[in-house]
């Protein structure tokens, strides 16, 4: 319920009191919106009555929260069954909406896992992020992707386990050269026993389980064993697999012998600015760790803000047994709670003063110390490299946000178009956008047709999405990968789209197309070039760089998802099976293709209907 029509004229403390006669006692989710109908604050109450009440009377409050009263036009509530309910609701909300006035995590994105794949007789051990819908057992979550390759490369020398993909294992005749380097065991060639895998594979699961030390006594007998049957080159392989085990162990630094399994959460404040550094321990074994730099307005308590964290950073992913924190939280038993009913099993949340748990914890406030040291002052170089830019370019305000947009292809093909995003902060990797060029009526490397194509399509979704332009997603400068017909290009799209007043500037390789040379291209401006050794010059060309390496990087992607896919995959009713005996009848997904239908109705397993549907696939789409 939201907004009695006596209370449209209202604003402030006297609209919060008009709304205490419609509300109850009752568990709840509040909202707060400003004249524009934009959320200004997400708040959960045991008695939603008393807590918008608390609002209602004025003097009590800090600076922040008076501002937020004032600037408040209208409410809205939300009853639900119980204070718990109320909790994942509100931080549900709060990450959907982002309000001004709440706490945020602003980075948000995934932790990927180490998946052995279940659903292949030889089991397949690879990097997984997302949504855990692949059968198999995952182990995790790393900190990073590099967590992840670095393990995983190890592993793969010490268990000699298979990285490729189905498809590949299915048409392999020989072995791969995972195999010649002594990192895969060659299962695609029969050149290890089902047996002899399936005991590799569960001694990589033991590992990852923190099981390491009967695997090390195991594979030191069996390397003694070959060295006494003189079966050296075997023995110098299991050393070298022991070593590697080690290497993974060494890599992982501290390894607490307590703690089993636990998230170790340290917050550090300072100058109006948090950093929250976050560990991650799963079988006593310390897979790594991420900052992050909530939103926060700095008059808030360091409780508040690691609630709100916590609260935000488990409400898509499950949390783990133990939650080892630098603070208490205002709401621990409510919190604790609510991660269990999420889990489905208990969760403890606990602040250590002493023994190894306060350690871990203590290690993980001075990387927050240290982190936000450094954020701060990249921020301040930052300003100043954003301020030097509005300097050079003549433009009316400092910009909070550049994108800059270049083009991939090879000849026209697998053609994508890429946009990074600059701010106070650095590079926003979050709002980066890639393009799928789409337009068929363009010329094979028409780069001027490809960079109106991403333009129109960035600019018609935010005239959709903001026209107001109050989102903080408009760009306050666009840098374009290109010389004056580029410029002109693109101006001559965003005349038409009505937002020509965007400043925009195109940055051209200049003399011998040599770095430090560049010159910049500005409607109805002449051409200007800045000092070799000027900072902003190097900022752009960081910035040119950045989304060079963005869209060359998804331009690999699409060619190489493009090369390995297999036509057979997009058969219905061809799965792995028929797949394995298309291929060892024919040798080829291209001689399939070619096949005749009674050639296709010989091979064992696929039937008259079967072999009629693949005819018919390669026949009607090429």
């Amino acid at each position: 319920m939201s907004d009695p029509a006596s209370t449209k004229t209202l604003t402030g403390y006297d609209l919060i009191a008009s709304y205490l006669r419609t509300l109850d006692a009752s568990p709840g989710v509040y909202r707060m919106l400003d004249a524009d109908s934009r959320v200004l604050y997400v708040g959960k109450a045991r008695n939603l009555k008393a807590r918008v009440s608390s609002y209602s009377r004025p003097g009590q409050h800090s600076g922040r929260i008076m501002r937020m009263i004032s600037e408040t036009a209208s409410m809205m509530f939300l009853t639900t069954r119980t204070e718990t309910e109320a909790l994942l609701l509100e931080q549900n909300l709060i990450k959907q909406l982002k309000p001004k006035y709440n706490v945020l995590l602003r980075d948000d994105k995934s932790f990927p896992n180490i998946l052995v794949s279940k659903s292949h007789a030889y089991p397949q051990i690879k990097k997984h992020r997302g949504a855990k819908k692949e059968k198999g057992n995952y182990f995790g979550p790393f900190a990073s992707a590099g967590a992840v390759n670095r393990t995983l490369n190890q592993l793969q020398r010490v268990f000699l386990l298979r990285n490729c993909s189905d498809s590949d294992f299915e048409t392999r005749t020989r072995p791969c050269l995972q195999y010649q380097i002594k990192r895969c065991s060659g299962p695609c060639c029969d050149l290890i026993t089902p047996q002899d895998y399936a005991r590799s594979v569960a001694n990589a699961e033991k590992f990852l389980s923190g099981r390491t030390k009967g695997i090390q006594e195991a594979l030191a007998a069996e390397m003694n064993a070959a060295s006494a049957e003189m079966e050296f080159e075997r023995a110098a392989a299991l050393r070298d697999r022991i070593k590697a085990l080690t290497q993974v162990q060494t890599a992982q630094g501290i390894n607490p012998q307590s703690t089993a399994e636990a998230d170790v959460i340290g917050l550090h404040i300072n100058g109006g600015q948090a950093c929250v550094q976050v560990f991650f321990i799963r079988a006593n074994q310390n897979w790594g760790n991420h900052d992050y730099y909530p939103r926060i307005s700095g008059e808030e308590d360091a409780s508040v803000v690691m609630e709100a964290f916590v609260g935000q950073f488990y409400s898509d992913r499950e949390p783990p047994k133990m939650l080892l924190l630098s603070h208490g939280l205002d709401n621990e038993d409510l919190m604790a709670e609510a991660l269990c009913e999420k889990a489905g099993r208990k969760v403890e949340i606990t602040v250590p003063q002493r023994g190894e748990k306060a350690e871990l914890v203590q290690g993980a406030l001075r990387n927050a110390k240290e982190s936000l040291a450094r954020k701060m002052s990249e921020t301040a170089t930052q300003a100043k490299l954003l301020k030097g830019v509005a300097e050079a370019f003549e433009l009316e305000s400092v910009p909070q946000r550049i994108e800059v947009y270049d083009n991939s292809h090879i000849q026209g093909a697998f053609a994508v178009g890429a946009m990074i995003v600059a701010g106070p902060e650095g590079f926003e990797k979050s709002q980066y956008r890639k393009y799928n060029i789409k337009g068929e009526d363009l010329t094979p490397g028409d780069d001027f047709g490809m960079m109106k194509e991403v333009m129109t399509r960035r600019f018609q979704r935010l005239l959709k999405e903001d026209p107001e332009r109050k989102s903080g997603v408009w760009p306050e400068l666009l840098l374009i990968d290109g010389g004056a017909g580029q410029v002109s290009s693109v101006r001559e799209i965003m005349e038409k789209l009505g937002v020509g007043d965007v400043p925009m500037i195109g940055v051209a390789k200049g003399e011998d197309r040599d770095a430090g040379k560049e010159v910049f291209y500005r409607t109805g401006k002449p051409v200007k070039a800045l000092r070799h050794n000027d900072p902003v010059l190097y900022f752009i060309q960081r910035m040119r760089d950045e989304v060079h390496r963005f869209a060359i990087g998804t331009h690999r992607a699409k060619r190489a998802k493009a090369i390995s896919k297999n036509p057979l995959d997009d058969i219905a009713g061809v799965g792995a099976g028929r797949k394995r005996a298309l291929l060892a009848h024919f040798g080829s997904a291209k001689a399939v293709a070619r096949a005749n239908l009674a050639d296709l109705k010989a091979v064992p397993g696929v039937s008259g209907n079967m072999a009629q549907t693949i005819y018919d696939f390669f026949h009607e789409n090429g």
